[in-house]
């Protein structure tokens, strides 16, 4: 067997990048993890490490100590990075823009400077669908105009895709690939990693589960009176499992390309759209457990609704969403019940 590739995972104990890490050591890479934790959990290392059975080199520390940075890369020959590491929910960003503008920029900033000076070919940066904003036309293609953010962290991730952008077209050999993710649920089915956000949630589905374990009182539905069939938001709702294949396949896909420069943008999503009210109704049938839900006011900052078009991914990629919303539920309550001890 040929000697495993070594990538650099930023952010590798968050919720995709712990995902993605299982993907990437099953695909025959070597994933070297650097996480600061301030957004996950060090725990997450060993139910990796209990998954695989094996151990992962991880390194404690910020994205944006060149210091640290620079010794990984002297440390390591690397094949590629995969960039998660940034702040992320929307409602704090609005809160802190100054905190979201230095940590998410800085960060790749100081990854761009290090894979240029070490001479890393591969770049995979974690973007957003944010960066469509409430679009005109649904579905959404890459080709979708990009509209003004709606929080800076939408900002950032914009600007992210502009700075990569920018250094690729310039003298540097590097090939990238931003991923446009659109909502990712679910967890890895040994119930080992999954979601796990620090204090109260800021997406739909570990409220849900969070609900009914009773970790929270009541679910409350940012509105019913959207233009949607039952008034409450759209969103397309990814298995984690189906979008840590894709950033597996985005490096091998860059691998393949013969230029020595090259960037290109990617939809990660099912192509399909799902109603809040629809989630709630799956996952009681999913989990058997009656969910309590009240309709409260529409929250700022919510568009109405927004699904991807998949087509380039599947085709550039040759990379699918198999999962249905049904299993990412029922992964996602295995998860919940294992992290509260349920019975």
């Amino acid at each position: 067997m040929s000697k495993s590739k070594q990538v650099l995972v930023t952010g590798g104990a968050g919720y995709i990048g712990s995902h993605t890490v299982v993907s990437l050591v099953n695909a025959n890479y070597k994933p070297i993890i650097l996480d600061d934790f301030s957004n996950s959990n060090p725990q997450v290392i060993e139910g990796i490490q209990d998954i695989l059975q094996e151990s992962i080199t991880y390194y404690r520390g910020d994205c944006r100590d060149w210091d640290l940075v620079s010794s990984i890369f002297n440390e390591h020959q690397f094949d590629g990075v995969i960039h998660f590491a940034a702040s992320k929910a929307v409602g704090e960003s609005v809160e802190q823009p100054l905190r979201y503008y230095g940590n998410n920029l800085d960060s790749l900033m100081v990854m761009l400077r290090a894979v240029e000076q070490f001479k890393v070919p591969n770049l995979v940066f974690s973007s957003s669908c944010t960066v469509y904003g409430q679009p005109d036309h649904l579905p959404v293609t890459e080709e979708t105009e990009r509209k003004p953010a709606a929080s800076p962290y939408g900002n950032t991730k914009k600007i992210s895709e502009d700075i990569i952008f920018d250094v690729v077209g310039s003298a540097a050999n590097l090939k990238a690939v931003s991923l446009r993710y659109f909502n990712p649920i679910g967890a890895h089915p040994s119930a080992k990693i999954g979601e796990l956000p620090l204090g109260t949630p800021n997406n739909l589905i570990p409220f849900v589960t969070q609900t009914a374990a009773g970790i929270r009182d009541v679910l409350t539905v940012f509105g019913d009176d959207y233009n949607t069939p039952d008034g409450t938001c759209i969103r397309d709702y990814i298995h984690v499992m189906d979008l840590s294949d894709a950033h597996v396949r985005s490096l091998t896909y860059l691998e393949e390309q013969s230029e020595s420069s090259y960037y290109e943008v990617f939809n990660l999503g099912t192509g399909k759209g799902t109603s809040v009210m629809e989630v709630i109704k799956s996952f009681q049938e999913v989990a058997g457990v009656p969910l309590n839900y009240r309709v409260g006011p529409r929250r700022s900052g919510d568009i109405e609704q927004i699904f991807a078009s998949v087509k380039k991914a599947e085709k550039a990629l040759n990379w699918k969403a198999l999962k249905t919303m049904k299993q990412a539920l029922a992964d996602t309550w295995k998860w919940q019940q294992a992290i509260s001890k349920i019975p």
